[in-house]
């Protein structure tokens, strides 16, 4: 069965906190596998993105960290990976991350992490050194115990249909994926694309590298021209100009949600129906058209409330 998943970020002010806390009643709702929160390298928008990852252990959703490698130092990123495993987070998004805003071309942003790889490799270490074994009852011998490897965390890591903007090849994208898994990582989420066969000639270009880990799709209904130039320019992706022709063409804001929701819905059953094994989506921390794609899409394992309209 085809499952879903989320993406948020940490709240920039009072009032978008209130936002996204009402966002999440609704997303969680649905029992999506899991809800990812983006990661702040500043110390208030690290305890936002922690608070919203203890929020979720509140509730039936697993939550997922991401992490960069953006400035670490060894001891600062394990310090900050043995952060969350104590609050009981055990999945990870690892990514290296981009350079700050305001960088000079070269300069060295990383610390001392200089891949994905490598900090995912930090995340396993961090946490056999934190839970090296477990204790498990035997059944039909009560009292007894016996030892078992400690927990195991789910580390997902970034994929590229289109090629990152940096690779020099697709077989370099590939080459880093394989790495990524070699590492440890267990799952793949995509970076966003507009066309299906775009992620599906990936999955098989991937597969037939020697990638097996699971490649979920990441979607986001672009619902105003606005927003499709934004995601552009932090993609450097290629624009997709027939979505933008109808966005731009669509008379009102109601008519280009329209528009966004049906692209996105068209996407998402086109994907599936290729073999994607859910669909990840990036919801700009609201619900309504996130939830609207996935009911029209039918894979929503309970029905939306008219509250979320």
């Amino acid at each position: 069965m085809a499952t879903y998943s989320f993406e948020m970020y940490p709240p920039r002010s009072a009032a978008s906190e209130l936002d996204l806390y009402e966002t999440l009643s609704h997303l969680v709702a649905t029992e999506p596998e899991f809800i990812s929160v983006t990661y702040g390298a500043s110390g208030s928008s690290r305890e936002a993105s922690l608070g919203i990852l203890r929020h979720l252990m509140t509730t039936p959703v697993h939550p997922m960290a991401h992490l960069t490698c953006v400035g670490w130092t060894y001891s600062d990123a394990s310090s900050v990976i043995r952060e969350f495993l104590d609050a009981g987070v055990t999945s990870f998004l690892a990514v290296r991350g981009d350079p700050p805003i305001g960088s000079a071309e070269g300069e060295d942003f990383l610390g001392d992490l200089k891949s994905a790889g490598e900090l995912v490799q930090l995340i396993h270490l961090v946490q056999e050194e934190r839970e090296p074994y477990s204790q498990l009852d035997v059944r039909g011998f009560p009292g007894t115990k016996r030892i078992s490897r400690g927990e195991k965390v789910t580390i997902a890591v970034a994929a590229f249909p289109n090629g990152h903007p940096r690779s020099r090849s697709i077989q370099q994208d590939l080459d880093t994926l394989l790495a990524k898994q070699a590492a440890g990582a267990n799952l793949a989420i995509t970076q966003l694309f507009f066309h299906a066969e775009e992620y599906l000639q990936f999955v098989e270009r991937a597969r037939g590298a020697g990638v097996t880990m699971r490649i979920l799709p990441g979607i986001m209904p672009v619902v105003s021209p606005a927003r499709l130039y934004r995601m552009i320019d932090l993609m450097e992706e290629k624009m997709p100009e027939n979505l933008l022709e109808r966005l731009v063409a669509a008379e009102t804001p109601e008519h280009q949600y329209a528009v966004g929701i049906e692209h996105a819905t068209t996407l998402g059953r086109d994907l599936l129906a290729g073999g994607a094994p859910g669909l990840h989506l990036y919801t700009y921390n609201k619900h309504k058209a996130v939830l609207d794609v996935l009911d029209a899409v039918g894979i929503l394992t309970t029905t939306p409330t008219k509250e979320h309209a």
